[in-house]
């Protein structure tokens, strides 16, 4: 999952959605106090974990990866988790009431920039770096057009050192639209899931250290 669908997976839960938001870039062990973060916060990005491994064993899911060309399929992961941010943003009011949340997409990718910069000198230094683009551009409500995807995966291209995976990446958002009502129909067989799996987590919570 990308920024959008993991801040909307965690839910009412301002932890939850903070470290949803922030997971991609907190590595390592969750241990209390790690990184400046407090348990609560910790406990989000260990939910962003646990539903980052049931994304990949999920059939739509895979099914979405299976439709991405051989040539792009090592980066295929990488696609999909933005695809899905894209048909999150552009159906934002009917997931948001299901879930509970600001009806409006851009109320709550704004909600979620404030959050997070309210960490302070915790963000992890790579969010630090970009949230302002990202609060500027609004980039979690420009996910709705298929041309931000495409110039998101081409700008994530150019982290990658290995040519190969550069050349896999550039270009890819050209996928979505060639089986663009394939990719949403896994989207819509994937969420429901993928809400009730994150409800589940946070009622039990033990994945709190995963």
């Amino acid at each position: 999952m990308n920024f959008l669908a993991h801040a909307y997976l965690g839910g009412a839960s301002a932890d939850d959605r903070l470290g949803g938001f922030i997971g991609d870039f907190v590595k390592g062990p969750l241990v209390a106090g790690s990184q400046g973060l407090d348990t609560g916060i910790l406990a989000g990005v260990a939910l962003h974990r646990r539903i980052d491994s049931f994304a990949e064993t999920h059939p739509a899911f895979v099914a979405s990866k299976a439709r991405i060309s051989p040539e792009r399929r090592r980066v295929a992961g990488i696609m999909v988790d933005l695809f899905y941010d894209h048909f999150l943003a552009r159906a934002w009011p009917e997931w948001a009431a299901a879930a509970g949340l600001a009806p409006e997409l851009e109320m709550f990718s704004a909600q979620v920039y404030a959050e997070a910069a309210a960490l302070g000198a915790a963000l992890p230094p790579r969010l630090a770096g970009i949230l302002p683009h990202m609060r500027a551009d609004d980039w979690l409500a420009s996910y709705r057009e298929a041309e931000t995807i495409a110039y998101a995966l081409n700008r994530m291209s150019l982290r990658f050192k290995h040519p190969s995976a550069r050349q896999a990446l550039c270009g890819a958002g050209a996928a979505l639209l060639q089986d663009y009502a394939g990719f949403a129909a896994d989207f819509q067989a994937f969420l429901p899931d993928a809400r009730a799996f994150a409800a589940s987590c946070q009622a039990q919570r033990r994945y709190c250290g995963d």
